[in-house]
């Protein structure tokens, strides 16, 4: 007798291994961007189990990101910035209650819904800013110069200086951000960017789209337009796109040193 081979192939999946309070930050946060997804948002994974030991997600069969892709991908970001079921979303915000925030191996300060609201400055000079700058001078990439720019540049977004209104569709306050928009985390499917690996946390929408300068997503200019037509951005915002790029930049600088404090110290610069 033969045995019988089954007709149905296997899923193929992605594991990801990690502490149990990092994977359940990811796993909020893949969650919190899957709802806005079903309201017209960008792609995300699919988690197809979650424990405090691994999260699995499915397999995303990639392909060659192209122009019509990334205008797609521009739209549905918007709409992922803008969801917002409740009407309202801090800044700092955490995806889901009583999950601890990180950023690679770097801890992330998140807040829960409750908490006293403050303005982006405020927001982005204590919790996105300064957390990492003992690190970053600990492991020699930021020295006292570099560190009084830092701090020169907090006054002034504790001051409001850099303050700007969320595009157009924002209208919660805090937009719903991936949190960690380098190029790496946008797999492209023949059917469009599909995001993996958040950091999610409410923020300016700024952010998601200066992070995908850090490192060169593809079509950047596309996605910035595709965006604009559907969620004007406010004026200036070119301009800004180096500030939003510094929390990714810093937080590189406290986990991997090297050139990355000079990088960080050179865009702060022209911001002060």
């Amino acid at each position: 007798m033969t045995r019988k081979e089954s007709s149905v192939k296997p899923m193929r999946s992605y594991t990801k291994y990690g502490t149990p309070e990092a994977l359940e930050f990811e796993a909020a946060g893949l969650r919190a961007l899957k709802a806005a997804e079903s309201a017209g948002g960008a792609q995300v994974c699919e988690i197809l189990s979650a424990s405090d030991s691994c999260l699995e997600t499915g397999f995303i069969e990639t392909s060659a990101p192209t122009q019509e892709l990334a205008e797609d991908f521009g739209r549905r970001l918007a709409a992922t910035h803008a969801y917002c079921p409740s009407g309202t979303r801090l800044f700092g915000e955490a995806p889901a209650e009583g999950v601890t925030g990180f950023m690679g191996r770097a801890p992330l300060p998140l807040l829960s819904a409750g908490a006293p609201a403050r303005s982006w400055g405020e927001f982005y000079a204590d919790d996105r800013l300064m957390p990492y700058v003992s690190a970053a001078v600990n492991n020699g990439s930021l020295d006292s110069r570099g560190v009084q720019i830092i701090e020169r540049l907090c006054e002034r977004l504790r001051d409001g200086d850099f303050d700007a209104p969320q595009p157009a569709m924002v209208a919660s306050g805090a937009a719903l951000l991936h949190g960690d928009l380098w190029s790496g985390n946008i797999m492209w499917s023949r059917d469009g960017g599909v995001l993996i690996d958040p950091a999610c946390h409410g923020g300016h929408a700024e952010s998601d789209l200066a992070q995908l300068t850090v490192f060169g997503a593809p079509f950047v200019e596309t996605i910035y337009s595709a965006y604009n037509e559907a969620s004007p951005l406010a004026d200036g915002f070119r301009e800004r796109i180096g500030l939003h790029t510094l929390h990714m930049l810093i937080v590189h600088a406290a986990l991997f040193g090297g050139g990355y404090g000079r990088q960080t110290v050179v865009v702060a610069s022209t911001y002060i």
